[in-house]
């Protein structure tokens, strides 16, 4: 069996240096009465200490929840004398430790939870969710807890890492700094030039290595404000402008991604349906219905076919869903009689002829009494005519999916883009030496061979390729950098990743937080 007096000891420490005078519950909220015990007291001036009382007055402090009720403190705290002449206090009011701290308004208890609330969400969402703790506060008190709270400590890093974030894409910016040894971020600043990276790097010495970007800025900022430390570019960064200086060449020869078989072609003729006694409308219906599904048979699809046919897609669509003509035809009434019904069965005989000149079978009508217009007959012989419909063949692979498949791993290819990859590669001898030199590449960058890379800049050079002849200058512009991340095994891997971090943490807040606010954020919960 557990005594009262325990379990109100286990439960409520910090009432332990009070008298609790009476506890009850109003309005849904437990209120505790209690008054500090008469003891001294020591001057938080001095540390003199002092019993010599001056006045008494009530404290009401908000505390943590209890059995899911807000609980309310009422303590009677005493303000005493200090009696040290050289102390510049004359009165001072006693705290209780682990209940009171000063002007404070919530116990230590209810304060830490507060914080860790404002950490996590801030302004907005932290009061939403303070309401469900029994925590009524508002969103301005959040973020001056949170702004109150101290930076967390950190030792100047031996490897630095350094990156750039966005507090506004495309137009704001800021620089992200990193221990990559414990990843844990160490600043952030604002902007992105050599100078204030500079500035930086001399406030606090002793780095040893820098991983950065290939960024210029942060090259020169890195060499102006730690010399002595040794660059080191980011193997990500060296594959990601390989992959843009490998666009800029399938852009060059994009004559050679269409194969010789993807010419357009021609569709087998579709033969018309019969026009005796029929309306032009149901011909056209007719014979749309016959060329579309021809075309889905060869295995095009809805949008290409609406393409080649000048049709729309709702059309085309609906053909292909009506297994038969007479699925869209249903409901329709007779066609109405018309002048040229007298003059159909002449058409008839003179189409089966060979004469298909509507102009020339007009006039012949017009000597026999006709009185319609040319536009009668031309609709109804246009059923009859029979169309050879060009179909576009497979479109050739675009210039970003052709980069893919060189920059991949082979055996991440598919068995299709692997063929697809072979055949260009053999019809295109530019693009196979392009191939080979980032197959090359990519062996020096996975082995960390960086010896070999001078090797592979005179093969690239001695290729007719411009884009790698500029990604070449720009490995000998940052030689030493480009050299040490390839034979180096730190990289910016951690400084991406806190990247990611600080967009999650910017995006919590819509995007409207300052710098200071996202600052602070990004420091404690990656502490946390």
């Amino acid at each position: 069996m557990v005594r009262c007096d325990d379990l109100i000891a286990v439960l409520f420490p910090h009432f332990s240096a009070v008298l609790v005078e009476r506890v009850f519950t109003e309005c849904g909220v437990v209120n505790i009465v209690a008054r500090t015990l008469d003891a001294t007291a020591s001057c938080p001036g001095c540390e003199r200490p002092s019993d010599r009382v001056h006045s008494c007055y009530e404290r009401r402090l908000a505390d943590t929840p209890f059995g899911d009720q807000p609980v309310l403190i009422k303590l009677t705290v005493r303000r005493l004398y200090c009696d040290n002449a050289l102390c510049g206090r004359r009165t001072f009011v006693e705290q209780v430790a682990g209940l009171t701290f000063r002007y404070g308004r919530r116990t230590p208890a209810s304060r830490r939870t507060l914080e860790a609330v404002a950490v996590a969400l801030a302004g907005r969402a932290g009061a939403r969710l303070a309401v469900a703790l029994h925590s009524v506060v508002s969103r301005m008190t959040l973020l001056r807890l949170l702004m109150a709270l101290p930076d967390p400590s950190w030792e100047v890093p031996k490897v630095l890492g350094v990156d750039d974030f966005a507090t506004r894409r495309g137009q704001h910016y800021g620089t992200v700094l990193i221990d990559c040894e414990t990843r844990k971020p160490l600043a952030l600043l604002p902007g992105r030039d050599a100078g204030t990276l500079a500035t930086w790097l001399r406030e606090h010495p002793g780095i040893e290595v820098i991983c950065r970007d290939r960024a210029g800025s942060y090259a020169e900022g890195a060499r102006v404000g730690a010399p002595q430390a040794v660059q080191v570019a980011d193997r990500f960064h060296l594959w990601q402008n390989l992959g843009t200086a490998v666009e800029q060449c399938v852009r060059q020869h994009t004559g050679c991604l269409r194969s010789p078989g993807s010419d357009p072609g021609d569709l087998p003729d579709v033969e018309p349906p019969s026009a005796k006694e029929m309306s032009p409308i149901e011909a056209r219906i007719r014979e749309r219905h016959a060329v579309v599904h021809a075309l889905l048979d060869q295995g095009h699809g809805i949008r290409e076919i609406a393409r080649e046919l000048h049709t729309g897609g709702n059309t085309v669509r609906r053909c292909a869903r009506a297994a038969t003509p007479e699925e869209l035809l249903g409901g329709r009434r007779q066609p109405r009689p018309s002048q040229l019904d007298p003059y159909k069965p002449y058409l008839d005989k003179r189409w089966a002829e060979g004469h298909t000149n509507a102009v020339h079978l007009h006039a012949e009508l017009k000597e026999l009494g006709y009185r319609g217009n040319y536009q009668i007959i031309s609709h109804y012989l246009r059923p009859r005519r029979r169309r050879r419909i060009s179909v576009v063949g497979p479109a050739p692979p675009g210039l970003r999916q052709v980069t893919g498949w060189i920059m991949r791993h082979p055996d991440r290819l598919s068995e299709s883009e692997n063929k697809q990859l072979t055949e260009l590669l053999a019809r295109c001898p530019e693009l196979a030496a392009a191939h080979r030199l980032v197959d090359s590449f990519a062996a020096i960058l996975s082995t960390r061979t960086g010896q070999h890379l001078k090797d592979w800049v005179v093969s690239a050079r001695a290729e007719e390729l411009p884009g790698l002849h500029s990604f070449a200058t720009g490995l000998e512009k940052d030689w030493d950098a480009v050299v040490q991340g390839l034979t180096s095994h730190w990289n910016s891997g951690p400084v991406e990743g806190r990247v990611n971090h600080i967009k999650m943490v910017k995006r919590q807040m819509f995007g409207r937080a300052k710098l200071p606010l996202l600052r602070k954020r990004v420091l404690l919960t990656a502490a946390r």
